[in-house]
């Protein structure tokens, strides 16, 4: 089939290694001194890993491969030991895009080489004048978070525009706290793409209840639709709250219906 996947550039490569843990998939691998793709199949085309790659050696086209297949992907990073051996092809190692390690906040690991659940800052231990952080797990992006990440399951979720934390002055204490996010932009990312993702969430996991949190721009109004609409693919009747962040902070909340028509056409806002 004809599809997105990433292509390397192998003359701009220089074989650090850093987009091989931004692809949670396990698709890519160092050899020989340079990046490459393992399977066509382990490859979601999304582009994680583009932005990891300091020398703008990856991009995404569309040529002929294999349909994407999460569940083998998921089977190559455990069998191999996790997505440090494909930087230094070693076969030793936890996998960390199929299972969670548990850190304290502001100690040591890459948070970019997988999933990861973390102990939220506790006021305690913070210096006086500065609020700790209630981010309890990782990562945050929508494209990024797999729908069978553990720390979805009986959670309460938070979408939310990735400028509203900008704009929201006590987004950790009001919104975040006690919350499993996932942050993402309507407007330049592919809608299609997100209300796919979302839905196989809600689908695939008991939440217990759903924040959109969007700004007042209406770029940003298209993230409370693509929820909607996710929620009527998955079938799933959860309770959604809708707050509007305007630019000088305040926020407005109203209800979303749990399971409307979808919209047709849907593809990009």
């Amino acid at each position: 089939m004809i599809r997105k996947i990433i292509e390397i550039d192998e003359e701009k490569c220089t074989g650090c290694g850093q987009c091989v843990t931004g692809c949670a998939e396990g698709a890519l691998a160092i050899i020989d001194g340079k990046a490459k793709i393992v399977r066509d199949m382990f490859c979601d085309g999304l582009g994680a890993c583009i932005g990891h790659c300091p020398e703008d050696a990856l991009h995404i086209i569309e040529r002929e491969a294999d349909d994407f297949d999460e569940e083998a992907a998921m089977e190559h990073v455990r069998k191999i030991g996790g997505l440090e051996a494909l930087i230094h092809g070693t076969g030793h190692g936890g996998c960390p895009s199929a299972q969670v390690s548990t850190r304290a906040t502001g100690q040591g690991g890459c948070p970019s080489a997988g999933m990861m659940g973390m102990t939220p800052c506790e006021q305690a231990n913070v210096p006086t004048g500065q609020v700790g952080s209630a981010l309890s797990h990782w990562p945050v992006q929508i494209r990024l978070v797999p729908p069978h990440a553990p720390f979805l399951q009986d959670s309460d979720l938070l979408i939310a525009g990735d400028c509203c934390p900008v704009a929201t002055p006590d987004f950790h204490g009001r919104f975040l706290a006690g919350r499993t996010v996932m942050i993402g932009c309507p407007k330049f990312d592919n809608a299609g793409e997100y209300v796919e993702r979302l839905a196989q969430v809600f689908a695939q996991n008991r939440i217990n209840s759903i924040t959109v949190l969007e700004m007042e721009v209406p770029c940003c109004s298209g993230l409370s639709r693509i929820v909607a609409q996710a929620l009527a693919q998955s079938g799933r009747d959860i309770p959604c709250t809708r707050a509007i962040v305007a630019r000088d902070g305040q926020v407005s909340e109203e209800k979303i219906s749990a399971a409307p028509k979808p919209m047709a056409g849907l593809t990009k806002l």
